[in-house]
Formats: C-alpha cells, structure tokens, sequence
C-alpha cells in the first residue's frame, strides 16, 4: 500500500540500479511533500532475467547521518500498555526495532525517531520515520567506525524470502521520513499533517468524528434487544450520535469459545435481526454500527467445520489458539473473496454507518497449504497484502461507513491500515490515567483525528482504579470521544455531567480533532500537560492532569504551545463541581454540629450542598501566554477552601480554554 497522492505539492524522483551480471532492476522512488516537509521512499525489484531469484531482505530506507551524537526513541509495550517511549544513546553496535508477530504490533510501533543529544519537545535536530505497512516490520541503527550513523528499515528479514519469476517483481512497502529543528513537536506537526492529507483518504479524511457509545464494558456478550435499547435511548438523550453493537451478537456467541466465521445474527438475542435494532436506533435519532472480526475463525463454527482447510496452521502438527481462535488464511485467493462477500452482505443488511474491524491475536503458525514449500517464507507479507485486498474492496464498495481499526487494542496502529480506515482503536485500556501515557506515546507519529479514545465505567475494567467522570472525560477529549459504559444506570447527577461534556466537546470538536497538537510536560512529576490549537490560531484547549497530590505545593502554571503571538485570548476553564464528602470529616472544621463520616447526616449534606470548583478569569496576548505562561489559582495547600481554591487531588484534571478575543 502506498501514500495518496493528493492536489497537494510533491515531486517524485525514480532512480533506476541495474545489475547486468544477474539481470536485476532496482527502483528507487522518492517522492516529496513539501506542505508536510515529509520525503517517502519505496523500492522495487525487478527480474529482468530469464531465471527465477529469490529476495531474503529488502529495505525500503536507508539514510547515513554524519555523526553519532544522536539518541533513538522508540515506543513498545503490550496488550494495555502501548506506545511506552523509550530512548537509547546510538553507539556501535545495532540497535534493532521490530515485528516478528505478524502484525505491526504492539510491543515495538514501527514509528521511530532520532534525535541529536540534548533534544526536547520543542528545540533540537530531529528525524522521524515510519513504514506504511501492517506486517512484520524492521528498523536497525548503527554507528559505524567512521563515526556516522547509518538507519534501515523496510520489511522484517525474519522469516522471509519471496521468488521472482522471470519478468515478475516486488515493491517492498514505502517508507516515510521528516525533519525538524524544532525538536519532537516539530516532528509530530510534520507527521500529523501528512497522515491527515496524504495517508487517510475517502469521504471520511476531512469529517468530524461523531460521538459513540460503545456496548461492549457495559454488556460484554450478555444482552439482548431489550438491554440495548434501554441504553441506546439514554445515551440518545446525552447527545451520543452514535450507538455501536459490539461482539456477542452473532451466531451462539456467548463468550469467546465459538462462532466466530459464523457472520449471522442471534435471533434469541436480537430478535428483529441487526436490521430491526439498526431501524430501532435510526429512528431515535442515532447512527448504528457493528463490530467484526473477519479474519478470525473458532474451532466451534460452522465455518470451521466447512473449511477447516481455510485455518492457518503447520501441516502436520497441532494447531495452536490465541484467545480461542485461529487466524484464516488470507494468502488463499478464494478465503479473501469469501470474506469480502460475506462482510458486504452484513454491511449491506442494515443501515450500517460505523465498521469496528477487530484482530485479537498474533501469529504463531504461519504456514499455507496453498504455498509450495519453497514459497512458505513468503506467508506473512501475502497475508497481509490479501488483508490489503480485503479492505481496499469492502471500502471502496462501502464508502460513506466510517471503518475503525483494533487489534487488540493499538496492536496494528499503523500507516497501512489507516490507508483504509481513517481511526484504529488506540488500546483496550480505557482507564484516564494509563491513556494519558499511551495517548502521548501515540502522539509523537499520529494525529489526534486517528485516535480512539472512550470513557469508561469506574473502578475501571483493566485496573481497579477509581478515577473522576471529568478525568476521564477530559483525558479521551484529546482523541475521538466516545463512551463505554451502561449510561442508563448512571444517577441523575452523573446524566447531566455526562450531557454537559459531550456538548462542549461537541462545540469545539474541530480543534479537539484537527488542531495543531503539541506536548507540554509528557509525565514530569506524574504531570501531563497537552495542547490542541485551531488551524486559525483562534481557539486552542489544554489538559493539566496529575497523577498524585504533592503536599503543600499549591503552585501551578500553564505554559501555552501554538498561540499567535500578537493576538489576544480570553482564557478559562471547564469548571468542576466537587462533592463535599472528598473533604471527609474536615467538614468538621465549619460545621456548627459534629457530621459523622458517611452518615446519613453528611449524605444528605452532600447532596444539596455542591462545592463549585475555581474559575480562571486571564486575557492577555499570545506573546505572554506562549512565554510566561499564566500562573492558575492556588491549590488547595492542607488548610482553607473557597471557590478561588483549586481542588487538585490524585488523578485530577482540568480543561483549560483559549478563545481570541474580537476586536
């Protein structure tokens, strides 16, 4: 799969190498985006022999740096915990990040960056690189004897070889590189602007993303019509846009032993089919999606019992599962055709606006009874380019259905898939204070607008921590919002908190989404602190989140990224509304009468007695905010509280917001 080229400024250079002892043509393209100061380059080779040859590496980049004093930054992980930054000084030796499950993988992103020593967000020589590709993938840096940094990348060499016929050839994937002096942020603006204009492509690239309610946390795979839609019309009333059926809802899919293959609904569950729950949902006024796992077969389904040729497996040795499942082969011609006709006929079904495109395991056979023996090593990447088949038809013929990307979570986050689906699933960790490192990590390589985010139920699902509903708002604002909890059962309280987010998130969605994104503090003494700015430089918003409370230290400051210096912004603040049981029984220390700690006394206080949090009230020029920064109301130090104090406890955070004002 390669980049779009869009209207959009490039140039494109082809070098060709001919090799006339062995008849080999190498293509080397570059091809320039200046709006996005981004260079690609691809490689091709050709057999112009008259006998077959066999590839056993290809890169797709090679770049020489004229020194050694750089540090390399790469992003790995796992399953919950993905895009963990990582730094290490090059030296000789090799310094290798890659892909060997198949995927492009959670536990090393093949986004990377090199940086000269000393670099910071904002200051320093700065390269970054990435591969528009969603299989196995490889990167090595070395510094040399002569002191020079020499980087690679293109296709993971481990089990991989491919043959060429006479007259055949092979593209290797592109690859895709920045500069910026202007340390990692530059980078980042320089890679979010050419993933948002020359990688997302269709009727989906420049569109706002709608608010979801997804039902997966809140039901898992016990529900049934009646359930979805008590849920389907609270969230209606909340100002959700989109209602999303997760998995469960297809063939005896009751936990994740059997069914998937089998792509028809659970009457006993939905009893009017997904066609009667998609009118139902339309006609309250709401979008309706789906969730799928195409690629994926269990032992238990009719289509394993049919097929079991179909399923990835070592002939001649037992089959190995992942999460009870096994992969189809995608590098058989008449698997992808099935796949693509049997999803067009569910995407065709109902009035489908939204695709979910699940994969929830690697690969630990790779193997096709299709291949000859000598072709076997070519597995991986003829699965991927069937997946690339797959997806490329199922969009072209559904081209107004908003796809999104998962694996796992953020297990195949990357350039290739989002030249298919315009947003992947960041992680299946939906907890504030985990997504605000996984949300940076993720925003070094890629735009916000690509970035799955929801709001989930406390004590959260992964972790068992208890964060605020305005944490955990506020965190998954700086992506695309959506929601996964059962809001039918949240109090009356919980509604109107619930319906007040998704309003302003909705006012100032366009900045939240495609503003310029910058990094401030990325978990400096537990702090985040993040910034997106409208493309006019008129509106920005920021996050101060903090992980713990540090005693008597009511200092706090913002430092803005990204505002015009000479315009003038009113800033403020999404103000919070706190429980006056967060003081325990300090309550004591004003009230006339002593209030026992959780009695019915203090639950009634509590609940007519609301302590509205600090307001900011600051106008000033871009100039100042960018430099000086505006220093926030004090925090609350141990003793004394009033409406100027700022509450900021564990996992607290705020919600600031710059408009210009109009002369």
């Amino acid at each position: 799969m390669e980049v779009e080229e869009t209207a959009d400024s490039y140039h494109s250079l082809e070098i060709e190498l001919v090799d006339q002892n062995y008849g080999v043509t190498v293509i080397l393209t570059y091809s320039v985006f200046e709006e996005s100061d981004v260079i690609t380059r691809s490689t091709k080779v050709i057999n112009q022999s008259v006998h077959p040859i066999s590839l056993e590496r290809i890169m797709s980049n090679q770049l020489d740096l004229d020194s050694d004093d750089y540090t390399i930054t790469t992003f790995h992980g796992t399953w919950a915990r993905e895009m963990e930054r990582s730094q290490a000084k090059a030296v000789p030796g090799i310094f290798v990040n890659d892909s060997k499950s198949g995927v492009s993988g959670n536990r090393s992103n093949p986004f990377f960056l090199v940086s000269e020593s000393h670099t910071d967000e904002d200051y320093g020589n700065c390269y970054g690189f990435n591969l528009v590709y969603s299989g196995n993938h490889y990167a090595a840096m070395q510094v040399n004897s002569m002191g020079k940094l020499r980087i690679l990348q293109g296709l993971s060499p481990y089990h991989f070889q491919y043959r060429l016929k006479p007259s055949e050839y092979f593209e290797a994937p592109e690859a895709v590189m920045t500069y910026s002096p202007s340390g990692f942020n530059g980078v980042s603006q320089n890679m979010h602007h050419f993933i948002r204009k020359h990688v997302v492509r269709g009727e989906w690239r420049d569109r706002i993303r709608p608010v979801l309610l997804n039902s997966w946390e809140a039901n898992y795979f016990k529900f049934n019509e009646s359930k979805l839609m008590k849920q389907a019309k609270s969230a209606k009333e909340l100002g959700i846009e989109l209602f999303v059926l997760d998995d469960g809802w297809f063939g005896s899919r009751n936990d994740d032993t059997s069914s998937l293959g089998d792509w028809r609904e659970n009457r006993e569950k939905l009893k009017d089919g997904l066609k009667g729950l998609a009118d139902k949902i339309n006609a309250l006024g709401m979008d309706f999606g789906i969730w799928v796992e195409p690629e994926m077969v269990n032992e238990n389904s009719e289509l394993y019992r049919s097929h079991p040729d179909w399923a990835v497996q070592v002939k001649g040795t037992d089959h190995t599962l992942g999460r009870n499942q096994m992969i189809l082969d995608l590098t058989r011609d008449e698997v992808c055709s099935y796949l693509i006709d049997e999803m067009s006929r569910i995407f065709a079904s109902a009035n489908i606006a939204y695709v979910k495109w699940d994969m929830n395991r690697i690969f630990s056979d790779t193997y096709s009874a299709s291949l000859a023996p000598e072709q076997q090593k070519e597995f991986s990447h003829r699965y991927v380019l069937g997946l690339y088949r797959i997806l490329g038809e199922l969009t072209k013929r559904f081209p107004k259905v908003l796809f999104e990307s998962c694996a796992s979570g953020g297990n195949r986050f990357d350039l290739g898939m989002l030249c298919y689906m315009p947003q992947i699933w960041a992680s299946d960790n939906t907890d504030a204070i985990c997504r605000s490192e996984i949300q940076s990590g993720y925003s070094y390589g890629y735009p916000m607008s690509v970035l799955g985010a929801h709001v989930s139920g406390c004590p959260n699902h992964q972790t068992l921590r208890n964060t605020s509903l305005e944490t955990r708002y506020e965190v998954a604002a700086f992506g695309l919002l959506g929601y996964e909890c059962n809001l039918s059962e949240l109090s009356s309280e919980e509604k109107k908190l619930v319906e007040e987010q998704i309003t302003f998130y909705k006012r100032y969605r366009e900045v939240f989404q495609y503003g310029d994104y910058y990094r401030i503090k990325t978990g400096e003494n537990g702090i985040y602190q993040w910034m997106t700015v409208s493309q006019d430089q008129k509106t920005a918003l920021g996050l101060f989140l903090q992980k713990n409370v540090k005693a008597n230290y009511s200092y706090g400051c913002f430092k803005t990224k990204g505002l015009a210096p000479e315009t003038t912004y009113h800033m403020t603040n999404r103000q919070q509304i706190f429980n006056i049981k967060e003081f325990g029984d300090l309550i004591n220390m004003i009230s006339p009468i002593h209030i026992k700690k959780d009695s019915l006394a203090h639950n009634i206080i509590a609940m007519v007695k609301k302590m509205p949090g600090e307001i900011e009230d600051n106008t000033a020029c871009g100039d100042l905010y960018n430099h000086a920064g505006v220093k926030l109301k004090q925090g609350f130090g141990g003793t004394g509280y009033n409406e100027e104090i700022r509450l900021f406890q564990d996992y607290a955070s705020r919600l600031y917001l710059w408009e210009a004002v109009q002369r």
